[in-house]
């Protein structure tokens, strides 16, 4: 972004970086250009019971994928979290305002983004099932079992197979003091544990999120990738691109065009947007001589 578009604490960041005449940005100065955007979607899914071992198990094994319908996508990098959270409930509840249907919020365990989302449920009254992105526990674990096996060896790998089969059967808060235990057993330094204490802390703060043998046997969704792959079309394939310098009106602009394509409502938009036009350019202007 320009840095007048910055958010404040950001901005702030980056005009202290503004006396630097290298030749070429260090990380820290990379991390000071960009403000974050913000992608919800809603949709439905037909609900599909699957085990752990399926989730885990090799592809030929897994049940066909389930695809998303009716599904709406959008981003802001103008507005804040809340803004957009609030819009998708907004969304959620004009496409079933009795709330017939079981609604699932996903996540990835950002504490303020869970606030906020519990906060706008409540005023909506909306019953919701929070689930904590599976994808992201991966990642704890894989950090994890670095920690007793190198990395890219068939030890680590089997390692973290079994530890999430054990998070898929709704053992997290085992596994969280597994984890703990099996660092003081090896003698690990307190530097060296730290993505162990990281990942059983991770389980232990979201572990009513962690019940993932009864989202399963439910049928419910268990990761982000509507968002994930959101995330890179919406956003990363169109601004992130080298050398761009993004004014946030232009940014924003762009985003909601893309937002409409992929949700299929760009051809409504374009025939509201001409009648907007026709009315603001001909028929305002004219209607007295007429």
């Amino acid at each position: 972004m320009r840095q007048e578009d910055l958010r404040p604490a950001t901005r702030k960041a980056a005009e202290k970086q503004q006396d630097s005449r290298g030749a070429r940005l260090t990380p820290g100065e990379k991390r000071n250009r960009k403000r974050m955007a913000t992608v919800a979607a809603v949709y439905s899914l037909q609900a599909q019971a699957r085990t752990p071992e399926q989730i885990m198990g090799p592809k030929e094994n897994k049940p066909a994928s389930v695809r998303a319908q009716n599904k709406r996508v959008w981003a802001s990098i103008e507005h804040d979290c809340r803004g957009v959270i609030k819009a998708a409930f907004k969304e959620a509840l004009k496409r079933d305002p009795m709330q017939s249907r079981h609604w699932v919020v996903v996540v990835d365990g950002g504490e303020q983004q869970l606030l906020d989302i519990l906060d706008i449920a409540g005023s909506f009254q909306a019953r919701i099932t929070l689930v904590l992105d599976f994808i992201h526990v991966l990642e704890y674990l894989w950090k994890a079992a670095h920690c007793f096996h190198s990395i890219g060896s068939n030890q680590a790998e089997e390692w973290v197979k079994e530890k999430a089969l054990q998070v898929l059967h709704g053992a997290a808060e085992t596994v969280a003091v597994d984890l703990r235990r099996n660092a003081t057993r090896s003698q690990l330094s307190q530097n060296k544990r730290q993505p162990v204490d990281k990942c059983a802390n991770y389980l232990d703060k979201y572990c009513p999120m962690l019940e993932y043998d009864s989202f399963l046997s439910d049928g419910l969704p268990i990761a982000s990738g509507v968002i994930e792959g959101a995330c890179r079309y919406l956003i990363k394939d169109r601004l992130d691109r080298t050398g761009a310098r993004w004014r946030m009106k232009s940014a924003e602009a762009i985003i909601r065009i893309r937002s409409l394509r992929s949700s299929g409502d760009f051809d409504a938009y374009w025939k509201f947007h001409r009648e907007e036009e026709r009315q603001r350019n001909h028929s305002c202007r004219y209607a007295a001589a007429s």
